[in-house]
């Protein structure tokens, strides 16, 4: 844009105009024009045309802009390309065959914000995938990104940084299934930073929401993951999204954790009205990772009916989760019978609740397995009156889901 200062500077001496009588024209610092006819600053295009119709330039100086910028986006593409070239060598097939393909991509078409509909498809795969393929393809195309992080310096980044932020939630997780806890931790402080170097407050909303759900997993202090969701609730804003109820979920359950009954009840009856809210997109994805569907909220319900002692609405909320829930998502409906298991115990029904845990844990390939399942199945046996943990059940229980 060096060009457009040097003919912004020629038409602002040929009007005999210095740097300061511009700048009371047009209301812009006389230093910040300094800086633009230097090269030091580039111009926007609302800004081009207040110094065309300041100095009577007839157009000059958009077009000069319009110049300017174009031969800016070529050079960018001609970047971009050189990166993706250079991975397209990386000794790993799967990264080889997906840099070609998004050199292709940006070669076509170089503004294209593929990077959200690949977020949307992770969503989508997220509970149909086996981990492993999962992983590998996510390391795959964080790769890729990473390269065009390192090069995108237009509008374009915002857009990529926001894929990064999703898509670090959807590894930070994973780490969490798997139960690699500092290295979850490392994901969700990347996912956070990303999220915000973004701008865009959806993202910074989802990456903290999923963060909260996660608290309730991992071993983290409830107070501390409580507080962590009463800091974020004002990005929320009172308007319905996925990631609002999210949060709520994720706060509901923590509250229960931290043996807040009351407030994880009343928690759960406000996630119940935002819910209703959802527009009918949000809710009709009943198995990605994005959406909202009303099995999340009674698998919550379930969640915290069967912590605060209320069996017979712990009950209803998951008679109605294993209605609804879709047969791919079959760790879910164990989780959602966990939970229960849990409620039958904290109601004195310990053999009745031992026996469902178990016979739930048997059902489950162990394939299906992962440290997110063992994590609820622990908070069953931790149910268990100490003076009853000795009963053969409550042992073999203990065994299978030691962590």
């Amino acid at each position: 844009m060096h060009q457009f200062g040097h003919i912004l500077k020629q038409h602002r001496q040929a009007a005999g105009l210095s740097l300061r009588q511009l700048g009371a024209r047009i209301h812009v610092t006389y230093s910040h024009i300094s800086k633009v006819e230097r090269g030091v600053h580039p111009a926007t295009s609302q800004f081009a045309k207040l110094c065309d119709d300041a100095l009577q330039a007839g157009g000059a100086l958009i077009d000069a802009h319009h110049t300017g910028q174009a031969g800016n986006i070529d050079m960018q593409r001609r970047t971009m390309l050189r990166a993706l070239g250079a991975l397209a060598a990386a000794p790993m097939p799967l990264t080889r065959w997906e840099a070609l393909r998004h050199s292709i991509e940006t070669a076509a078409d170089p503004d294209a914000d593929r990077w959200t509909q690949t977020v949307a498809d992770y969503g989508t795969v997220y509970y149909r995938m086996p981990h492993p393929k999962l992983m590998d393809s996510l390391y795959t195309d964080l790769t890729v990104l990473r390269a065009l992080v390192e090069v995108e310096q237009g509008p374009g980044r915002a857009r990529l940084l926001a894929a990064a932020g999703r898509l670090s939630v959807i590894v930070a997780l994973g780490m969490v299934g798997a139960g690699e806890i500092l290295a979850a931790a490392r994901w969700w402080r990347d996912a956070h930073t990303f999220a915000t170097q973004s701008g865009d407050p959806d993202t910074v909303l989802l990456t903290r929401a999923w963060d909260v759900v996660d608290g309730c997993y991992d071993g983290r202090n409830p107070h501390h993951v409580v507080a962590l969701a009463d800091e974020v609730a004002p990005l929320a804003d009172n308007r319905p999204s996925a990631a609002a109820c999210g949060l709520l979920a994720g706060r509901a359950q923590a509250l229960s954790l931290a043996g807040r009954h009351a407030e994880a009840v009343a928690a759960v009856r406000l996630l119940a009205d935002t819910a209703e809210r959802l527009p009918a997109a949000v809710t009709a994805d009943t198995d990605g990772l994005w959406g909202w569907p009303e099995h999340r909220l009674r698998h919550t319900e379930a969640w915290v009916y069967g912590h605060a002692g209320q069996l017979k609405a712990a009950e209803q909320a998951r008679d109605r989760a294993l209605t609804l829930y879709p047969p791919a998502l079959a760790r879910l409906r164990a989780q959602v019978q966990l939970h229960h298991a849990g409620a039958l115990i904290r109601g004195g029904h310990i053999p009745d609740g031992l026996r469902l845990a178990a016979d739930t844990l048997d059902e489950l390939p162990a394939d299906r397995h992962n440290e997110l399942l063992r994590a609820v199945a622990r908070q069953v046996t931790a149910a268990v009156p100490t003076a009853e943990r000795a009963r053969p059940e409550a042992l073999a229980l203990s065994d299978r889901v030691r962590g």
